[in-house]
């Protein structure tokens, strides 16, 4: 090591730990990007080795960036417990930080936090699941509501694994307006779907999620994109086109909508599963642990 490490520079390497990308972090810090970048090079000049891998999609952490980021998390939360303790606010510890991916976020996260004890404060972000992945990752989440695909591989490549907990395994389902030719259809072949017209999602990072039946035979037609997952139902109730959503949206399903199953090889299943950092749950933790369980199986 060749220099010190500042508070600035460490919740840097936090923030674009968890955006994965300096441009990202400096949007969510207020910073220029240049600034950030030489946070970043004041950081690995005092660790005297490189910390984040740069790549054409962004960043990741180095060995010795994930090392130092653990160390970062826990200084981090003791000065935020300083400064909150010196405020006169309560010595515990902070707000149990709840992230979920929006489809959770408006159909299950309303019944579950409702349900969690009063005098629990929670925090809560939505974001896609590989941004609430890196969010654990850098602390800035204690635990996180994700959805998994097959063949259901580790979340991220970084050591040790997160803690995942299977919360469900359902098949994914079609979505379409009462007035749509499969409203009154329990199931459909997936040949049946060529020439539909569909909406996706986009999500902060520019990538289209999930929305389209996947494995099409053919190019879809996906002539919406939307963010927001109420506008995306909206689209399809006005039948205006169709679009996939996994089981978890059945919790809040607007009553003019329809979900069809889909045949076909391979069976598209989707995971509900709970993540955190490896070790046991915060009692907190483990009390939203507990009202999500229920609230996926009541």
């Amino acid at each position: 090591m060749s220099g010190d490490f500042s508070p600035t520079g460490l919740r840097v390497l936090r923030e674009v730990s968890q955006r994965g990308s300096f441009t990202a972090a400096a949007r969510a810090l207020d910073y220029t990007q240049s600034a950030v970048s030489r946070q970043v090079a004041a950081l690995e000049t005092a660790a005297g080795r490189p910390l984040f891998e740069r790549r054409r999609d962004g960043v990741a952490l180095t060995a010795a960036g994930s090392k130092l980021l653990a160390r970062a998390i826990r200084i981090l939360d003791e000065m935020d417990a300083a400064a909150r303790e010196l405020a006169g606010a309560p010595a515990a510890a902070g707000p149990l930080r709840v992230g979920a991916f929006p489809t959770a976020m408006a159909a299950l996260l309303p019944g579950v936090l409702s349900a969690l004890p009063r005098d629990l404060v929670v925090s809560v972000r939505e974001g896609s699941t590989a941004t609430l992945t890196r969010s654990l990752r850098a602390g800035t989440l204690d635990v996180a509501v994700l959805a998994q695909a097959p063949p259901f591989r580790p979340l991220d490549a970084e050591t040790p694994a997160l803690d995942l907990t299977t919360l469900a395994e359902r098949e994914l389902l079609l979505c379409v307006g009462a007035g749509h030719p499969f409203a009154s259809r329990d199931a459909v072949e997936v040949d049946e779907l060529r020439g539909q017209t569909w909406v996706a999602g986009r999500s902060d990072t520019g990538e289209v999620l999930p929305g389209v039946w996947p494995g099409l035979p053919e190019r879809p037609d996906v002539r919406y994109v939307v963010r927001d997952w109420w506008a995306k139902l909206q689209l399809v109730a006005a039948g205006l086109a169709i679009t996939t959503i996994p089981p978890v949206a059945l919790y809040a399903l607007p009553h003019d909508l329809r979900t069809v199953a889909v045949r076909g090889e391979p069976q598209e299943v989707r995971r509900l599963v709970l993540g955190h950092r490896p070790g046991p749950l915060t009692n907190a933790a483990s009390l939203f642990a507990d009202a999500l369980r229920r609230g996926v199986h009541p």
